[in-house]
């Protein structure tokens, strides 16, 4: 799949140093505003304990992980949308991912100056928002402009288009996000190609020191506490902490500097799991002696939809799919017990996928 997250916030907050923990591609983190000027794009692996155990009554060759594509945006600075820092470029590559991760600093350090004067992540959010607002109600106001010119000509469907236009600029001129304006679902579609930024769907990190790494602090309260009513997931990261852990080569000292800190797995874990729901993917698994593989599909993907992230000739020549459940081959312990259980399924070209669906897909071409 070639969804992406972006993961953005103001400078100095350390979301290069959450990026740097989950990807394969390591950008230099920094104490200096305005240091980044461009994006970092990385490869994450999805965590799924599942692929062990199905790994573990297989034993195949490999075990292939689902991955998802992380963006690293340069920080932000109060008037970005006029150019401020590297505003511009940011709000540009901010366009162009499906997706937000927004990192609000929830830690005091005297060593690394905050950008505004102090620590306050509820103020931070708000200034990131406004940013994008002034950049979402620019690309409306101009839609509108063009709209109204097919309106002056008799376009029968553009003022219903208009009349949408006008509710989401009301929106964002009362510093609302364009995800939360109140129009019907499918009025979105009339604003889909511009790609509006406070439309996309967002998580809030908050990176806090290591010794809220379990429990988060007064900062991430304030943050949790302002989004409430909102829908929005608010995680708890420490993230100087969760680089710290990454450095480790030794799987058992990872594990030991976890139960240190109080936790079962690194908060990021659960950020690119969060993530990954997001976007609105799910994983099915192929298994076999030479691999155990997850691959990613987008929710409500039918059985020849998913034969084609695997190969376009499984999709072009789809027969049929066999159906294993996930809980099904665990709990039975091999493909033949599943059989002989009756839990087997065959199914054809409008079965929709479900996650943890292990698939075997017949094809000919």
């Amino acid at each position: 799949m070639s969804l992406n997250c972006g993961i953005i916030g103001l400078t100095n907050t350390g979301k290069t140093t959450i990026f740097n923990c989950i990807s394969d591609t390591k950008a230099e983190a920094s104490d200096y505003a305005f240091s980044a000027t461009k994006s970092n794009i990385g490869q994450v692996v999805v965590p799924d304990p599942r692929l062990q155990e199905i790994d573990k009554l297989i034993r195949s060759l490999r075990v292939i992980p689902a991955i998802i594509e992380i963006v690293d945006l340069p920080g932000l600075a109060k008037g970005a949308s006029h150019g401020e820092g590297v505003g511009n470029k940011f709000l540009a590559d901010i366009q162009q991912v499906d997706a937000i991760i927004h990192v609000l600093r929830c830690f005091d350090n005297p060593a690394l100056p905050h950008i505004e004067g102090s620590v306050d992540p509820v103020r931070d959010l708000e200034i990131v928002d406004f940013e994008l607002q002034i950049r979402d109600l620019d690309l409306i106001e101009r839609k509108i402009l063009r709209v109204e010119k097919l309106v002056k000509v008799g376009d029968k469907d553009a003022r219903k288009v208009l009349d949408v236009l006008h509710i989401f600029k009301n929106h964002l001129e009362n510093f609302g996000n364009a995800r939360h304006a109140p129009v019907e679902k499918e009025d979105y579609k009339h604003v889909q190609e511009l790609q509006l930024l406070t439309a996309k769907p967002v998580i809030y990190v908050c990176n806090v020191d290591e010794a809220s790494a379990l429990t988060g602090n007064s900062y991430s309260d304030a943050v949790v506490h302002a989004m409430q009513g909102q829908e929005a997931e608010v995680l708890v990261i420490a993230g100087k902490l969760e680089a710290d852990i990454a450095e480790l080569e030794d799987a058992d000292d990872r594990l030991a500097f976890l139960s240190d800190a109080g936790l079962s797995e690194p908060g990021v874990n659960k950020m690119i799991r969060a993530a990954y729901k997001m976007l609105q993917l799910q994983s099915f698994f192929t298994a076999g002696p030479k691999e155990v593989r997850a691959w990613t599909i987008k929710i409500g993907a039918t059985a020849p939809q998913a034969a084609g992230v695997i190969h376009s000739d499984l999709e072009r020549g789809f027969i049929r799919a066999e159906v294993m459940k996930y809980t099904d081959f665990v709990a039975l312990k091999s493909e033949q017990a599943v059989k002989e259980a009756g839990k087997l399924k065959v199914e054809g070209k409008n079965y929709i996928v479900e996650d943890g669906d292990i698939l075997h897909i017949r094809f000919n071409v």
